[in-house]
């Protein structure tokens, strides 16, 4: 689906400027990338690229949440990452996507031609040094990931994926900055949450069931998480923090 998003016409004025790879761009590298950039949004379950085709842009997600999968010659599918706001998607230099990335709640997305890109990471070297750090942020969080899914218990995955989840949110960042309560919106249902951690819908639905009993969350709905204490959900992940996760 391919519809105009009139209230982001202009770069300056998007919700996710001073993260996405454009964070560092002077008023004319802007300029160059606002000439080979449109807009595309997706509802709730579209495939946004299937692993295999042909990659004609690569882009930033703007607002929403979708996941990266790997399926298997057998039909085994297994989700390897979420793309959340400000998150890259495709590779500059590779002609086919290696994932299917799956919309979870209606996502919009920056997409910027990739030819026209590739060429501009060449003479723009605030892009280019800014996709270089997120990638290096990217292989960070596919480390902690093998951690996670290799290491942590069950508890511990539930309560690392919502610290994941909560770290990224703006408003929730917010909200701890001001001593208050973080609410977040939970954009996977337990099945999909089941599939990421490598666990089952009931050990799933247990392990919330128990951090709620517990007063590490509270839940409002199918789809609210309130975390009355970012602390007391950090020392249920099993990480040796100092608790500067949220940066």
């Amino acid at each position: 689906m391919n519809r105009p998003v009139p209230e982001l016409s202009d770069c300056n004025d998007c919700p996710i400027r001073h993260r996405a790879v454009c964070a560092r761009c002077e008023p004319n590298e802007l300029e160059r990338l606002e000439a080979i950039k449109y807009y595309k949004t997706y509802e709730a379950g579209q495939t946004i690229i299937w692993s295999g085709d042909r990659l004609e842009f690569v882009a930033s997600v703007v607002s929403g949440i979708a996941t990266l999968s790997q399926t298997m010659e057998d039909g085994r599918k297994q989700m390897v990452g979420l793309m959340l706001p400000s998150d890259f998607v495709g590779r500059p230099g590779r002609e086919s996507a290696s994932f299917d990335v799956v919309a979870v709640s209606d996502v919009t997305i920056c997409c910027f031609r990739r030819k026209p890109f590739e060429d501009l990471l060449i003479s723009t070297p605030h892009v280019s040094q800014r996709l270089l750090e997120m990638a290096l942020d990217e292989l960070d969080a596919a480390r902690e990931w093998m951690l996670l899914l290799g290491r942590k218990t069950a508890r511990e995955k539930i309560a690392s994926l919502i610290t994941i989840i909560a770290r990224r949110d703006e408003k929730a960042k917010d909200a701890l900055s001001r001593g208050r309560p973080l609410t977040i919106a939970l954009p996977l249902t337990r099945e999909a949450m089941a599939d990421y951690l490598g666990l089952t819908l009931e050990t799933v639905s247990r392990q919330i069931s128990s951090l709620k009993r517990e007063g590490v969350i509270t839940l409002e709905g199918k789809r609210y998480i309130v975390i009355p204490d970012f602390q007391k959900l950090l020392d249920e992940t099993g990480d040796d923090s100092d608790g500067g996760l949220l940066v």
